[in-house]
């Protein structure tokens, strides 16, 4: 009855999902991967079938084997409303990626704005979390970015909610010198006026 629960959520089949539910299958069950029904909708990003198995208690912090949860899944994917759920549902915020990351870390380095501004306004994430490289979100927001208008706004969002832009990396390298030798002026001015 699990697998068929998991399957119906990867197929989108919210009337199975239900009704299998109510026959007593096992809401937080795991396939090969260690992926739960409510993990595999978010992947497809199916934000009702999400939004009926929180409804219906799902676990939203089971990690599967990749170290993906809900949040963690959604955020680097850029899924707006299955974040917002998540957040919603109380998901667990220091929960972190095989990187060591938090959800606010890929979704700055990938440019998804409304996730950060999300994650910052409405949820109790750390915007200094160093992960595995010794990384903050605010680090990976001007390496990894473009240094266009997109991550302008998600180091304006970092720093605006308490972003630390004197976290350097692991060689000592600040924000500011990363964004200096891009030649990224923008978040250059954003960060020196921030107090780099």
């Amino acid at each position: 009855m699990e697998n068929r629960l998991i399957t119906a959520a990867a197929e989108g089949d919210i009337e199975t999902v239900i009704e299998l539910l109510e026959e007593g299958a096992t809401i937080n069950a795991i396939d090969h991967q260690g992926n739960t029904a409510v993990m595999v909708a978010t992947q497809k990003n199916n934000v009702d079938l999400v939004k009926t198995l929180i409804e219906h208690g799902a676990d939203i912090n089971i990690r599967n084997h990749n170290l993906d949860n809900v949040l963690l899944y959604a955020g680097a994917a850029g899924y707006l409303e299955i974040v917002q759920l998540a957040v919603q549902a109380g998901a667990d915020t220091t929960l972190t990626n095989r990187y060591g990351g938090i959800a606010i870390i890929p979704a700055s380095e990938r440019g998804h704005v409304e996730v950060v501004e999300e994650l910052v306004t409405n949820s109790d994430t750390n915007v200094n979390h160093i992960n595995n490289l010794h990384w903050t979100a605010l680090l990976e927001a001007v390496i990894l970015g473009d240094g266009g208008e997109r991550h302008q706004k998600i180091v304006q969002l970092l720093v605006d909610h308490g972003a630390d832009v004197n976290i350097a990396d692991r060689d000592g390298v600040t924000p500011l010198d990363h964004a200096e030798r891009r030649g990224y002026k923008e978040i250059q001015q954003i960060l020196k006026e921030a107090g780099a």
